[in-house]
C-alpha cells in the first residue's frame, strides 16, 4: 500500500505593473464553496419536489461558465450566463451582482433565490442582502440547518451568537447558505457529461437595464511587505535585546 504525499507551492500572486490590481491571467475559475453549498441546496430541493426548477446564475468573462456547468453537473437545470468583462469586470462589486440578480429574478418570475453568505476572495457579505432590499423581498442570511418549504411560506434554521433561531417568512424570498447546512456533492461523470448538453443562456446587464460601472476607485494595489527570517535566541535576556534593537520594547 503506497500513499503519495504531494508538498504543492500556491500560485504565486503578482500585482500588476500599474498596482491597479493582481494579475488574474491563467486563473482557474471556479465555485465560491458558500455558493456551492447554495447550489447543492437548491438542488435538494427540486429532489424532494418542492422546486420545478434550478437556474445557475454568474456573472464573468467567458470562463465563468465552467463554473456554471459545475452547477449544470450538480443537479441544476439551466444557466445564465451574465457577460462582464474588461474594467467593468475588475470593478464588479456586490452591488453590480445584486442589481443583476434582482432583474433576473423579475425576468425569471422567481420564487426563491439561494446564494453563498460570502465570497471568499473579498469577504463582502453583502450580495445576498442587497439583493433582497432591491427587490423588496424578505431574506434570511446564514442558514445553517435545511431550508424548508410550507405552502406559501419558508422555514430556516440558522445560527446566531446564541445558538440557534428558527425563523419563517413568505414567499418571494432571500436566502444565504453557511457553511454547515449541507455537504455539497461531487459531480459524477455521467453528470458532467449530461451538463455540456445543458443550456446556458448569455446576457449583458444592459439586456437587463443595468449599469455595472463601479462607484468605487482603487487608488493602488501593493505587494505585502517580505517577510524578514527569523532569529534564535538562547536566553530571556537576549530575547529582550533584540525586541529593544528592533524598537519593539
Amino acid at each position: 500500500c503506497f500513499a503519495p504525499f504531494l508538498c504543492l507551492r500556491p500560485p504565486q500572486i503578482r500585482v500588476k505593473p500599474d498596482r491597479t490590481g493582481v494579475v488574474t491571467d491563467g486563473v482557474k475559475h471556479s465555485m465560491n464553496p458558500f455558493c456551492e453549498i447554495a447550489v447543492e441546496e437548491a438542488v435538494k430541493l427540486k429532489e424532494k419536489k418542492l422546486v420545478k426548477e434550478v437556474v445557475a446564475v454568474s456573472c464573468g468573462p467567458q470562463q465563468v461558465q465552467e463554473t456554471i456547468r459545475t452547477a449544470l453537473a450538480m443537479g441544476a437545470d439551466r444557466g445564465i450566463h451574465v457577460e462582464v468583462s474588461g474594467k467593468d469586470y475588475e470593478t464588479l462589486g456586490p452591488l453590480q451582482v445584486s442589481k443583476i440578480f434582482a432583474a433576473l429574478a423579475k425576468k425569471e418570475q422567481a420564487d426563491l433565490i439561494i446564494l453563498g453568505k460570502q465570497a471568499i476572495d473579498d469577504d463582502c457579505n453583502q450580495t445576498g442582502q442587497m439583493t433582497a432590499a432591491l427587490l423588496d423581498w424578505p431574506t434570511l442570511a446564514f442558514s445553517s440547518e435545511d431550508v424548508t418549504l410550507e405552502a406559501d411560506k419558508l422555514k430556516v434554521v440558522r445560527e446566531i451568537d446564541g445558538g440557534l433561531e428558527t425563523i419563517k417568512i413568505n414567499l418571494p424570498a432571500v436566502v444565504t447558505a453557511d457553511l454547515r447546512l449541507n455537504t455539497p456533492r461531487y459531480a459524477t461523470l455521467p453528470n458532467i457529461m449530461k451538463a455540456k448538453k445543458k443550456k446556458i443562456t448569455n446576457v449583458k446587464p444592459a439586456d437587463l437595464g443595468v449599469d455595472v460601472s463601479s462607484r468605487l476607485e482603487v487608488l493602488k494595489v501593493d505587494e505585502p511587505p517580505q517577510r524578514q527570517s527569523g532569529v534564535k535566541v538562547e536566553t530571556v535576556h537576549d530575547l529582550v535585546e533584540k525586541l529593544k534593537e528592533a524598537g519593539r520594547i
